[in-house]
């Protein structure tokens, strides 16, 4: 409120119809700060989880490879892996969690075929092939997590932007 307007009956009215406007505002924006705190601690926990599944099966699937470029070779291990074709399954749909954009990444799973015949190779590459698509699975989960976790962390700073001048908003006392 402009401190030169004159203290008359009126402005008191729209000075307390202002502040209180303002304080419904301030505790809009604080659920809504507190909502997107809850959800973000959420993915970041859900993330964690996938982080350690993924390096566990990042080593059993470099381990089961490592042993098909012993028993097969590296240049007919790199033709096969050049055999295999790139999936276009990965769908991207949005999702909105108070107002922030959340993607939802869609990845249709099929049996794994295999491109190669049986006759050439050994239940190594098999292995690796397997933990691989293991991997390529829960890389589409984290991305989908970790962004999430990114748009809503900048949607909090945001809100914090916009909430801390409603919590310092203050009108010059006016007596009756």
């Amino acid at each position: 409120m402009d401190p030169n307007t004159f203290p008359t009956k009126g402005n008191l009215i729209l000075a307390k119809n202002s502040l209180n406007l303002a304080n419904m505002g301030y505790g809009l924006m604080d659920k809504k700060r507190n909502i997107l705190i809850r959800e973000l601690m959420s993915f970041i926990y859900e993330a964690k989880g996938i982080q350690a599944e993924i390096d566990a099966t990042f080593k059993a699937a470099y381990a089961a490879l490592q042993n098909a470029n012993i028993e097969l070779g590296i240049n007919y291990v790199q033709e096969i892996g050049a055999s295999v074709p790139v999936d276009k399954r990965v769908k991207i749909k949005a999702r909105s969690i108070m107002g922030t954009e959340i993607p939802l990444v869609q990845h249709e799973v099929l049996p794994m075929t295999l491109t190669y015949g049986f006759y050439n190779t050994t239940e190594s590459l098999d292995e690796a092939r397997y933990h691989f698509e293991k991997v390529k699975e829960l890389t589409i989960r984290l991305s989908m997590v970790e962004n999430s976790a990114y748009r809503l962390a900048n949607s909090i700073k945001k809100t914090q932007k916009r909430l801390t001048p409603l919590k310092t908003l203050r009108f010059p006392i006016t007596r009756n």
